[in-house]
C-alpha cells in the first residue's frame, strides 16, 4: 500500500522505470531514450533491474553529479519512489558497471545526434551576427583513468619533461557561440589531430552559419571541407602564410588566393579568400591577427566587423571550460577504466551540458537577456538539486515547462 501523499505504481510498471533525472528528463524525455534503445539494438530481453532506460538517465546523473560514487548516484536517482517492502533496491557499483558495459556507446551517441542542436531563434540576443548564426569550433584533452586498456588507446601526453601522470582523450566540439550549446562532437586518442576530428563534424555545418576557427586548424584541404557545406568561415591563419594581394577593398581589407599544396608554386586552381590584417596592443606585446574569410563583399561583412567579432571565438573557450571546470570538476578524472566507458562518459558531459546550456536559453529569452548574462554555475546548482526533488514523479508526470529557471 502507498503511504499518504504518495502515488501508487500502476500496474505492470517497474519502479526503475520511474526514475527521472529532474528538468533533464524534460530534455531527453523516456519515449525518446527508448527509441535510441531500440534504434541501437539495446532493447533487453530479461526484466532486470537497471533496464537500458535507467542506465542512460544513471549515465547522465553520474555526469551531473561527478565525485559521486556509484551507489550514491545511483540513490539520489531512486530517492521518492520507496514504497513499503517494495522500494527500489540501490544497485551495486560492480552491477552499474555490467549495465553500463551492456548499453554501450551507440545509445549515448545517438541521443546526443537527436537532441544537441543549436538552439538560439532570431530573438536571441548575442548569437547572431548580421544573418548568419555563429559558431566556432575547438578541441580540448581529457585527464582519464590510468589503466593500460585507456593508455594503449588513447595515449599519453609526452614533453621533454616527460609523459603526463594520466592518459588523454582528444575532444573537439562544435559549438554556438552565443548560447554555448555543443551540437557536434568527435573523440579520438592524442594521436588523433583536431584538425582530422574536427573533419567529423562538418556534417552539422550549413548555409547562414559562419564558423570561427583558431590558427591552429587551417589547411587548404579542411577550408576546402568547411566551405563545401555552405556554411561562412572566418578563420584566423598564421602572420607568416603567403597571401598574394590581388585587390585592396575600401574597407582595408583584400582579396587574395589559397591553393592547395601540389598548387601553391604555380598558383593553379585558386580559390579566392578575403583577408583582414589588424594589430592588438601595442609596442613590445603587439599582436598582428589575420583572419580568412569566404565572404568576399565588404558591403555584406566589414572588415572592422568581422574583426571585432572574432572575439566570440573565445565563446568555445568558455564553453569547454564549463564543462571541464565546473561540470566535471577542477583536476578530477574520469572514471572509465576502458575506451568505450570514456567515449560514453564524454558524451553524458556533453548531453548534461546541452540541457543545461537549453535551460539558461528558456530563462535568458523569458527576460529578454544575452544567455551570457546568466550564471551556468547557478544553473548547474539549480539542475543539480531538481534531481532529488523530481525523483518522486514517474518522467510521464514531469510536465514540459514546469522546470526551474536559473534566473
Amino acid at each position: 500500500m502507498a503511504r499518504a501523499g504518495q502515488a501508487r505504481t500502476p500496474a505492470g510498471e517497474r519502479l526503475s522505470d520511474r526514475i527521472a533525472v529532474g528538468v533533464l528528463t524534460q530534455a531527453f524525455p523516456p519515449h525518446l531514450v527508448d527509441e535510441v534503445i531500440a534504434g541501437t539494438g539495446r532493447v533487453e530481453q530479461r526484466n532486470r533491474l537497471l533496464p537500458a532506460r535507467v542506465v542512460v538517465y544513471f549515465i547522465l546523473a553520474m555526469c551531473l553529479f561527478f565525485g559521486q560514487g556509484y551507489e550514491e548516484v545511483a540513490r539520489l536517482l531512486g530517492e521518492g519512489l520507496g514504497e513499503g517492502r517494495r522500494s527500489w533496491r540501490v544497485p551495486t557499483t560492480a552491477a552499474i558497471g555490467r549495465a553500463r558495459r551492456r548499453l554501450g556507446v551507440e545509445p549515448v551517441k545517438a541521443l546526443f545526434a537527436r537532441v544537441c542542436r543549436p538552439v538560439a531563434v532570431p530573438e536571441t540576443a548575442g548569437a547572431w551576427y548580421r544573418h548568419w548564426r555563429v559558431v566556432a569550433v575547438d578541441g580540448t584533452t581529457l585527464d582519464i583513468a590510468d589503466t593500460a586498456a585507456n593508455e594503449e588507446f588513447f595515449g599519453r601526453h609526452a614533453s621533454g619533461r616527460g609523459t603526463s601522470a594520466f592518459p588523454q582523450a582528444r575532444v573537439v566540439a562544435l559549438a554556438e557561440c552565443g548560447t554555448h550549446a555543443v551540437f557536434g562532437a568527435a573523440v579520438g586518442p592524442l594521436s588523433a589531430s583536431e584538425q582530422s576530428l574536427s573533419r567529423k563534424l562538418f556534417t552539422q555545418l550549413g548555409e547562414g552559419m559562419l564558423l570561427l576557427a583558431d590558427r591552429g586548424f587551417y589547411g587548404f584541404e579542411l577550408w576546402q571541407a568547411a566551405r563545401a557545406t555552405g556554411a561562412d568561415q572566418l578563420w584566423r591563419v598564421r602572420s607568416s602564410a603567403a597571401l598574394p594581394v590581388v585587390k585592396t577593398l575600401a574597407d582595408g581589407s583584400y582579396l587574395s588566393t589559397v591553393h592547395a599544396e601540389a598548387d601553391r608554386k604555380r598558383r593553379r586552381n585558386p580559390v579566392p579568400v578575403r583577408v583582414i590584417e589588424y594589430t592588438l596592443a601595442a609596442g613590445e606585446d603587439a599582436t598582428v591577427y589575420r583572419l580568412l574569410t569566404t565572404i568576399l563583399d565588404p558591403d555584406a561583412a566589414p572588415a572592422a566587423g568581422l574583426a571585432a567579432l572574432y572575439v566570440q571565438r573565445w565563446e568555445i573557450e568558455t564553453t569547454l571550460d564549463e564543462i571541464k571546470t565546473h561540470q566535471r570538476g577542477p583536476r578530477l578524472v574520469l572514471r572509465s577504466k576502458y575506451p568505450w566507458g570514456v567515449e560514453q562518459e564524454i558524451y553524458g558531459f556533453l548531453l548534461v551540458h546541452h540541457a543545461i546550456r537549453q535551460l539558461m536559453h528558456q530563462a535568458a529569452l523569458r527576460q529578454g537577456l544575452d544567455p551570457d548574462r546568466i550564471s551556468f554555475i547557478r544553473s548547474l546548482r539549480v539542475v543539480r538539486r531538481q534531481v532529488p526533488a523530481q525523483a518522486a514523479l514517474s518522467p510521464r508526470q514531469t510536465r514540459p515547462g514546469t522546470g526551474p529557471h536559473p534566473g
